[in-house]
């Protein structure tokens, strides 16, 4: 059965991960919007089943590790939405052109990067290449729901 699923969705499930459960955003916003071969879609905080799995500040509400792993639960939820733009074929992102990471943290901490490096990291182990962008990652007091993490992201897709 692998052998039939999408390159993508086979490395996905090879890593031991999976795409959440179809669910609805909370809030009056659309997950995604197209323009062109461009999808920009809207920031995704770390919810899984509809439960926050990580709660922040980063360094007191959850670790560093914990939080590198909740921006990789926010980069699955947009995976979600963007396997449904492509028609369920993950393989037709052509490329990631950039994420943006929010960090929900006390002010003198200095590790959003590495955080938002659980989401990159992922991102290049699926799409290799195609998956390297342009990023921000940022520090921020609060996220909805007390998230730890919140990541958005633009791709291209054929």
């Amino acid at each position: 059965m692998l052998d039939m699923l999408d390159p993508i969705e086979k490395r996905l499930n090879e890593a031991g991960l999976a795409l959440p459960e179809p669910w609805t955003p909370r809030g009056n916003f659309v997950p995604l919007k197209m323009a062109g071969n461009l999808v920009f879609m809207s920031g995704q905080i770390c919810e899984w089943n509809g439960e926050v799995v990580c709660r922040g500040p980063v360094g007191q509400g959850c670790t560093l590790d914990e939080a590198r792993l909740a921006a990789q639960t926010c980069t699955l939820n947009l995976l979600y939405h963007l396997k449904n733009v492509c028609e369920g074929k993950l393989s037709r992102v052509s490329s990631i052109i950039r994420v943006g990471g929010f960090v929900n943290c006390l002010d003198d901490f200095k590790d959003s990067p590495a955080v938002i490096n659980g989401a990159s990291d992922l991102l290049f182990m699926l799409f290799g290449e195609a998956g390297r962008h342009a990023r921000t990652a940022v520090g921020v007091r609060g996220l909805p729901g007390g998230a730890a993490v919140e990541v958005d992201m633009i791709a291209a897709v054929d």
